[in-house]
């Protein structure tokens, strides 16, 4: 039996964190055995307890802080050390970074790596960009296998000479379609919100933080409802941002037409009460929310970044828009909303773009055959 270690910075309710915590309890049982470390203050923590051999590291926080950073480091290590796995499995940037360190230096056979976006981007301090680029660079040197999500993930790790081509590895996010597939699809957040039959609901999901730019999806609600009272829009996420998006609602008049809704479990019926999703996103990796949106038949328009280049045929099943166009984002989503045909034509298309090859069970067979392969 092969012992996998499973490192996460943070158990937030975000696509890393639920692709963590499947691998740690649907990998067969008698092939492998599990365990978690992770940082402590997740909304996931109880859940993880439940299913899962949790360590929690109390120095494992996203933000940077070198004197919590070591000790995180090792804390890692000493737990490495003890669990002695035979791989090592590291999500998010800094779990990635600290926790393939502390498996070098404990002599863990074999170190994996799941790029679910990277931590630079364009749009930081390019020395801070750099710094970041530079330490993706030192911990794939000793990386066996780079997981990436989506074509696009791989071609910026390339550019910038983050491993060889030969140690990425491309899997698909398994998401439980099932759980979409046989909902009663009863619309209960419409009720909640008041939203009429006539009306139509714009949404979106994911933490208030400034990767997922949620401004921007205010400010295109604002020019969308000057033009046409009917269309409302909710939010279901939380963060740091909630009184910046809160001020900002406010300062636009918006407080009858825009809704945030707080952390939700219920996704599919937030999914199925949606008429459009909308994503504004800056970067991106393979957004779990995309996947389950399109195979909803949820007509999508999203910032043209990563992942949703791979899974959004421009006009198709959805509409890719240029970060911060916020006047051609608003006019495709009243293109939308006025245009119930073009609607249900770009639905009919958005189901047709996810197979049981984005499934859990897909994506841990294919993990289970990297992982025996690996050791």
């Amino acid at each position: 039996m092969k012992k996998i270690c499973t490192i996460i910075t943070k158990l937030e309710l975000g696509g890393a964190q639920k692709i963590a915590l499947s691998l740690c309890t649907n990998l067969n049982k008698d092939k492998f055995e599990t365990l978690l470390i992770c940082g402590c203050g997740g909304i996931l923590d109880n859940e993880a307890e439940r299913d899962a051999r949790v360590f929690f590291v109390k120095d494992l926080v996203r933000e940077l802080n070198p004197l919590r950073d070591l000790k995180a480091f090792l804390s890692i290590y000493k737990i490495l050390k003890k669990e002695k796995p035979d791989i090592v499995h590291t999500h998010s940037s800094k779990a990635g970074i600290l926790g393939r360190l502390a498996a070098k230096l404990a002599g863990v056979q074999c170190i994996i790596h799941a790029i679910h976006g990277f931590a630079f981007n364009d749009y930081q301090n390019k020395l801070k960009k750099y710094f970041y680029i530079l330490l993706e660079k030192i911990c794939a040197t000793f990386s066996d296998i780079l997981i990436v999500e989506c074509e696009q993930t791989k071609i910026k790790g390339l550019k910038y000479n983050i491993g060889k081509e030969k140690q990425y590895v491309k899997i698909n996010l398994g998401v439980n379609l099932d759980e979409f597939k046989n909902y009663s699809k009863e619309k209960l957040l419409r009720k909640e919100l008041s939203i009429k039959d006539d009306e139509i609901l714009v949404s979106t999901i994911g933490p208030f933080k400034p990767q997922k730019n949620l401004s921007d999806f205010i400010k295109i609600a604002d020019i969308v409802t000057r033009r046409n009272n009917k269309i409302k829009f909710a939010v279901a996420g939380d963060g740091a941002l909630r009184n910046e998006l809160e001020n900002l609602i406010k300062n636009l008049k918006l407080s009858d037409y825009v809704y945030l809704l707080g952390w939700r479990r219920d996704i599919p019926d937030i999914l199925y009460s949606s008429d459009i999703f909308l994503m504004t996103s800056l970067w991106e990796g393979m957004p779990i929310v995309s996947i389950n949106a399109l195979y909803c038949g949820i007509p999508m328009v999203a910032n043209a970044v990563d992942g949703q280049i791979d899974l959004i045929n421009d006009g198709v099943n959805g509409y890719l828009i240029k970060p911060f166009d916020i006047h051609f984002a608003a006019q495709k989503i009243l293109l939308l909303a006025e245009d119930k045909e073009l609607r249900t034509k770009i639905s009919l298309k958005a189901k047709t773009t996810i197979d049981k090859n984005f499934s859990t069970e897909e994506m841990i067979k294919r993990h289970e055959e990297l992982y025996e392969k690996c050791c």
